[in-house]
């Protein structure tokens, strides 16, 4: 395998897991719940179209979820200080609450599937977790969609 060989082996392997997690613990909230929720967490407030390019999605598509969010309590929407004419959306306590909860449903169904790894495997995983982590954020302030 080539260097770059491994980055879209991460990714999928990322998306499987997640869609793994999902299923064994019969999560069947949809991924772009979470993906919105997590953005909204990490970035803060922001405008429906935003929100929509950072989860690379359409701005209908993210209006729908947000709609549903929003009536489950999970995001607010408010009147943007820089522009009244605009809306930000920004996660709730609910919304952080249960982001924090899917994390955990995912840790704790996931765990078993690597209980054989040693503790020089975990440190690579530490690793690569905090690589990954860093090449996203300087993602984001290129102002790309992570």
């Amino acid at each position: 395998m080539q260097n770059a060989d491994v980055i879209p082996s991460i990714v999928l392997s990322a998306h499987a897991l997640a869609r793994i997690a999902a299923q064994d613990a019969g999560n069947d909230a949809p991924s772009a719940q979470w993906r919105a929720l997590s953005i909204l967490e990490r970035q803060g407030a922001m405008r429906l179209g935003e929100l929509a390019s950072a989860a690379r999605t359409t701005q209908p598509g993210m209006t729908r979820l947000v709609g549903t969010l929003e009536q489950t309590g999970l995001v607010g929407r408010s009147a943007d200080p820089s522009d009244t004419r605009a809306t930000l959306v920004s996660a709730t306590d609910a919304g952080r609450q249960a982001i924090i909860a899917w994390r955990s449903q995912m840790r704790e169904t996931l765990a078993p599937r690597f209980t054989d790894l040693d503790d020089a495997d975990w440190a690579t995983l530490h690793r690569a977790a905090e690589i990954l982590a860093a090449h996203a954020q300087e993602t984001n302030t290129r102002g790309d969609a992570a």
